[in-house]
């Protein structure tokens, strides 16, 4: 089988328990689109950036995913949750075949730091396989950020990232440059999946291996089904983009060991750029740090 059909769901998320309301969008998707094989979700879309709602791995977060992918006999990407494990918390991603099992679970690299505070980073990469299909990589958000991890996925033979996302802050056309750009550079579909209100301010993307855009989303609740061909990526990856740029290859092949990467390097620069922590107001001679007093009732205007 070449072609498999993933749908991701943009929906609003809050700080409170959220998966009647995803119950409620894959009971309204498989109506709809009854083809569908992989649901996404985005990021934190069980409870939201509500770190309080942490729970152990076989919670009642994944018992009650289990029982949606076994009642759409679909594959399942609950976007991801807060999960207590050996007195740490991660933001993990459990996968779900259609029997309801968990084949993996991806616990996010880079927590977006300092915004995520309290969050351990994971240290596993997680390729996974869907049988006579083709074989899918998870990252979390920012972890796009950092090619190293798309690297890594696609050097294990991912084919299709799946990048459940939670963005709203000023940065996100960065986020989606940086998700088409991936997909280019990797040759592979990257399925970027946004929620909205408390899971972010949506603009999913869906790409594909050339970095040609199949779906640009809005501002408001979407379902994104798309039929993706593994053939076409296999295809590009051994004759080039469009017939084009083969950088699998040539990074296979290049001889350079990238100093960065080794032992040793002097780290003298990025050393310099200090702690990783949220920036704080300016401070100087001519910087305003306080804001005046604001008049009462009793203040009198005075005149010229």
């Amino acid at each position: 089988m070449s072609r498999f059909a993933i749908a991701g769901i943009q929906m609003h998320i809050t700080t409170h328990r959220n998966i009647e309301e995803m119950r409620q969008r894959m009971e309204i998707l498989f109506h709809l689109y009854p083809w569908v094989q992989m649901v996404v979700f985005s990021e934190l879309a069980a409870h939201g950036p509500a770190i309080h709602a942490k729970q152990p791995a076989g919670g009642s977060f994944e018992r009650e995913f289990a029982e949606m992918a076994r009642r759409y006999d679909t594959w399942l990407i609950p976007g991801s949750y807060f999960e207590e494990l050996d007195g740490a918390v991660y933001n993990t991603t459990p996968v779900f075949n259609p029997q309801g099992e968990v084949v993996t679970r991806y616990r996010k690299m880079f927590p977006f730091t300092p915004y995520e505070q309290g969050v351990t980073p994971g240290r596993e990469f997680c390729v996974f396989d869907v049988p006579d299909v083709g074989r899918f990589g998870v990252s979390i958000c920012y972890d796009l950020w950092f090619p190293e991890v798309t690297r890594t996925l696609t050097s294990m033979g991912a084919e299709v990232i799946i990048n459940p996302v939670l963005a709203s802050f000023v940065d996100r056309p960065a986020d989606l440059a940086i998700a088409q750009g991936s997909a280019a550079m990797f040759q592979s579909y990257i399925f970027h999946i946004n929620g909205l209100l408390a899971g972010g301010n949506g603009y999913s993307m869906v790409i594909d291996p050339a970095g040609q855009i199949l779906h640009r989303g809005n501002v408001q609740e979407e379902m994104i089904p798309i039929e993706v061909d593994f053939e076409l990526v296999r295809r590009q990856r051994r004759n080039g983009i469009l017939n084009m740029g083969q950088p699998h290859k040539s990074f296979r092949d290049c001889a350079v060991d990238f100093p960065v990467y080794q032992p040793g390097f002097d780290r003298t620069y990025l050393d310099s750029l200090g702690p990783l922590q949220k920036p704080g107001r300016p401070t100087g001679p001519n910087v305003v740090t306080t804001l005046p007093e604001a008049p009462t009732k009793k203040s009198k205007l005075k005149t010229g």
